[in-house]
């Protein structure tokens, strides 16, 4: 199998998808404005740094939500895809997707973002294979705040995109994986991909790409180049 795995904030597009959703139920009121965007943007610090503690991060990004209902949060939902995040894609990374598709590559996006505010971002790439953090659900079904399984997050990737290969009798040694991500927080599965490709890489991702000989793209300069 030919795997082509991308990660998506930062790397698809060019910014931090549940950071922007945060800031979005900001302005929808359903957070307090400072308090929220203090700390919003020191859990984005320590995920920069490598020091995230996500079952706590999940906790904070999923309350507003959580506390809505499936309802409104579904509109809001829909707002935001069409007033953040359409706008963001660009059409070189949709062709960057697409292209791996057309050659008939399995496509999957793995990230460390919930998979509430990822699922209609895969989709909106045609992407219909997501790994994403898994959010548990209470007895109503709506989201509790928790994390399900093992988070998509670091060695959690790896061990996530092991298991997507596994349901399909696969193993990882069994997929010619390309690998695109902006950070080194995906350093385990870059290592696992044949063809690891630091996209849009943060310094230390770039300067290790360099040493190693990987692919560096920089998708986001040329497209506005």
């Amino acid at each position: 199998m030919k795997l082509a795995l991308f990660d998506l904030d930062h790397t698809l597009i060019p910014l931090d998808s549940d950071h922007a959703w945060g800031e979005f139920t900001t302005r929808l009121g359903w957070t307090d404005g400072g308090e929220f965007k203090r700390r919003n943007d020191a859990f984005y610090a320590q995920y920069q740094a490598g020091t995230l503690d996500l079952h706590e991060y999940v906790r904070f990004t999923t309350d507003a939500a959580r506390r809505r209902g499936p309802g409104a949060a579904a509109e809001a939902q829909a707002r935001f895809m069409r007033e953040v995040i359409g706008p963001a894609i660009t059409p070189r990374a949709r062709a960057l997707v697409r292209g791996h598709q057309q050659a008939g590559d399995a496509v999957v996006i793995v990230t460390a973002t919930n998979e509430f505010v990822t699922r209609p971002i895969a989709h909106s790439f045609g992407v219909d294979e997501l790994i994403a953090v898994q959010l548990a659900r209470g007895p109503g079904g709506w989201i509790t705040g928790e994390i399900s399984g093992t988070p998509s997050f670091r060695e959690g990737k790896v061990t996530r995109v092991a298991e997507w290969l596994g349901a399909r009798g696969l193993a990882l040694g069994d997929a010619e994986i390309t690998f695109y991500s902006d950070s080194m927080n995906d350093l385990p599965l870059l290592e696992q991909a044949r063809h690891p490709v630091a996209t849009n890489p943060d310094e230390r991702l770039r300067a290790l790409a360099q040493a190693r000989g990987w692919r560096i793209l920089d998708l986001f300069k040329e497209d506005h180049a």
